[in-house]
């Protein structure tokens, strides 16, 4: 190393202790909870226009959010509108609980980038989606149904790993 290199080092004493701040990882964990919340709107907002489409085929009841709302018991707060606040439930949902579980799981997914990884991810959410929300579709509605749905749930979890990808490389955080 020559004098040039060492201008701008400062000489620690190989026994003193140096604290690190620790509000560096907190700004990294607020960080990362509003990419992840970023990230679940977007991946929320295409697999919506995707159910849009299916509700304009006749195969997805948007209906079927007011029993969020009735579950939960949170009807009560806008009872001339459960659909809403279900919807509303449903975009926390996407918005916290998922994107949360994908940050903690997303590097065991196969894929190389965060988008792929949200392939796997859409599907597995789809799982659960499906059942809960079918209304009783027959024939060709089903199968639109189920298609449409899946299709949703993918663009959901690409959309969400995008943002992730997108967001990389931002300094020192937790993603």
């Amino acid at each position: 190393m020559d004098d040039n290199e060492t201008r701008g080092a400062v000489d620690v004493d190989a026994n003193e202790e140096v604290a690190e701040p620790d509000f560096d990882n907190l700004v990294g964990i607020v960080t990362d909870g509003i990419i992840g919340a970023v990230g679940g709107l977007v991946g929320t907002a295409a697999m919506t226009a995707i159910l849009l489409v299916a509700a304009g085929l006749g195969a997805f009841q948007f209906a079927s959010f007011a029993d969020l709302a009735n579950l939960t018991g949170l009807d009560a707060l806008l009872p001339g509108n459960p659909v809403a606040v279900g919807y509303i439930i449903f975009l926390l949902g996407g918005m916290v609980t998922w994107p949360l579980l994908f940050a903690s799981i997303g590097s065991y997914l196969p894929g190389e980038e965060f988008a792929i990884k949200g392939l796997p991810y859409g599907f597995v959410l789809w799982t659960g989606f499906a059942p809960a929300f079918y209304e009783g579709f027959s024939g060709a509605a089903l199968v639109v149904y189920l298609v449409l749905t899946f299709l949703g749930h993918l663009a959901y979890g690409f959309s969400l790993g995008s943002v992730f990808d997108y967001l990389s490389t931002r300094p020192t955080t937790l993603v």
